[in-house]
C-alpha cells in the first residue's frame, strides 16, 4: 500500500534533500525544502520520512498551497533538541499554518521535554515549553498513527480549524509532566477524535472556547486527568463550547467557567478516577486572580449516561455551580459509581437537573 501510494504521487523523500537521520544533524531545512516542493506541486504530494531519527528544530509548514492534497507519511521518528532551551520560547515545534487537505500517517514525535519538566519541578527559571504538534486556520486535517513523546508543553493543538480528524493517535508522557495536554481543541468546528490512548501528566483532552460539533469515542485516558470543558470565561466575550459528545471513554470533568451546552458523556468506565463526574464553576487556578469571583458562564444541557465505575474520592459527583448561573437541565441517566467499595457521595450547589434509571450516588440534582 505504501509503495503504491508513493508511486502515485509526487513524493519528495527528505533523505534525498539532506537531512540525515542519523539524531544529530540538524534536518530542518531538508524538511522546510520538501514542504517548499510539494505545497508548489499542481498534484498531490507526498513527503516521506524514512526510518531513522531526524533532528528537528521549530519549523513552520505555511500555506496556502497549489494542491489539497498533502501527506506526510513517517516510517520513522523526528526528534526535539535535547537541550529544551532550543525550542523552549517557541509556542511550537512542528506547526501547520493555513493549510487544506494535509494529511500526517505513521511515525513518533519525540519532544524529549522530561529535562524541561524537571526545571520546572525545581522551580527555576525555565521557559513555557512548545507544542509537539499545531494546527492552525487550516482544513480538512487528518492524523493517523502517530505517537506523540515527551512533549515539552501540550501535544497536539488543534486551533481554529474545520474538519479534523485524528485516529489511533498514541500519547505518552510522564504522570508528572506539567502541562502536557495530549490533545487541545479551541475554536474548531467538526472535530473526530477515535481509537486513540493518552497517558500524560496533565488532561487527556481538553476543550477550550469556540468548539463544536466536537466526537470523542473510544479513547483510553490515563494516567492523568481525562476529557474537560475549561478555560472558559477568561474574556468578557468570547465563543462558547456547543455540540460535544463523548462516547466509551475513560473520563474525568474538569472545571468549565461564554457558555457550555449540549454536552453528552456516554457510556464510560472510570477506574480510580478523582471526582468522575464534576461542573466547578469555582475552580480558581492557584487561586491567583479570581478568588470569590462568581462565574459568568451558562452551564446547560449536559447528560451523564451509562457511566460506571470506581472514585478515587468519596465525592464521585460534584456540580459546584455559580450562583450568579445556575446550571440548568442535567441529566443523570443510568449512573454507578462507587468509592472504596462503598457508596460514593454526591454534592449539588446552584445545579438543577433530573435523574433517570439507576443512579448512584444518589441524585442530589
Amino acid at each position: 500500500m505504501i509503495n503504491s501510494t508513493l508511486a502515485a504521487k509526487a513524493l519528495y523523500n527528505v533523505a534525498s534533500l539532506g537531512g540525515k537521520g542519523d539524531g544529530k544533524t540538524d534536518s530542518t531545512q531538508a524538511f522546510l525544502s520538501a514542504w517548499a516542493k510539494a505545497c508548489a506541486s499542481v498534484e498531490p504530494a507526498v513527503i516521506y520520512i524514512p526510518r531513522g531519527r531526524f533532528l528537528l528544530h521549530n519549523v513552520v509548514f505555511a500555506g496556502p498551497c497549489k494542491n489539497n492534497a498533502i501527506t506526510f507519511l513517517i516510517a520513522g521518528t523526528l526528534v526535539a533538541p535535547s537541550d529544551y532551551r532550543v525550542i523552549g520560547n517557541a509556542d511550537n515545534w512542528i506547526s501547520f499554518e493555513d493549510v487544506e487537505g494535509v494529511t500526517i500517517s505513521g511515525g513518533i514525535l519525540d519532544g524529549q521535554g522530561t529535562d524541561l519538566w524537571a526545571c520546572k519541578a525545581a522551580g527555576k527559571s525555565c521557559p513555557n515549553g512548545a507544542t509537539t504538534l499545531s494546527f492552525s486556520n487550516s482544513n480538512d486535517i487528518k492524523v493517523s498513527g502517530v505517537i506523540s513523546l515527551n512533549s515539552q508543553m501540550f501535544h497536539i493543538v488543534i486551533n481554529g480549524c474545520h474538519n479534523v480528524k485524528m485516529q489511533s493517535v498514541k500519547v505518552s508522557a510522564s504522570g508528572q509532566s506539567p502541562n502536557t495536554d495530549g490533545i487541545h481543541v479551541q475554536m474548531s468546528s467538526s472535530v473526530t477524535i477515535l481509537n486513540s490512548k493518552i497517558a500524560t501528566g496533565d488532561d487527556c483532552i481538553s476543550i477550550g472556547p469556540g468548539t463544536s460539533d466536537l466526537w470523542i469515542e473510544n479513547v483510553k485516558c490515563g494516567p492523568g486527568h481525562g476529557i474537560s470543558i475549561g478555560s472558559l470565561g477568561k474574556d468578557p466575550e468570547e465563543a462558547g463550547v456547543q455540540n460535544v459528545t463523548v462516547k466509551s471513554d475513560q473520563i474525568v470533568g474538569r472545571p468549565s467557567t461564554g457558555f457550555a451546552k449540549d454536552i453528552l458523556f456516554q457510556h464510560a468506565v472510570m477506574l480510580n478516577v478523582q471526582n468522575p463526574i464534576v461542573i466547578d464553576q469555582n475552580y480558581c487556578p492557584d487561586n491567583k486572580g479570581c478568588p470569590g469571583q462568581v462565574s459568568g458562564v451558562k452551564i446547560s444541557d449536559v447528560t451523564y449516561q451509562d457511566i460506571h465505575g470506581t472514585s478515587a474520592t468519596e465525592v464521585a459527583v460534584k456540580f459546584d455551580c455559580s450562583s450568579k448561573n445556575p446550571c440548568s437541565n442535567i441529566k443523570m441517566e443510568d449512573v454507578k459509581l462507587t468509592y472504596k467499595n462503598q457508596a460514593a457521595e454526591a454534592s449539588c450547589s446552584h445545579a438543577a437537573g433530573t435523574s433517570a434509571g439507576t443512579v448512584q450516588p444518589t441524585s442530589c440534582l
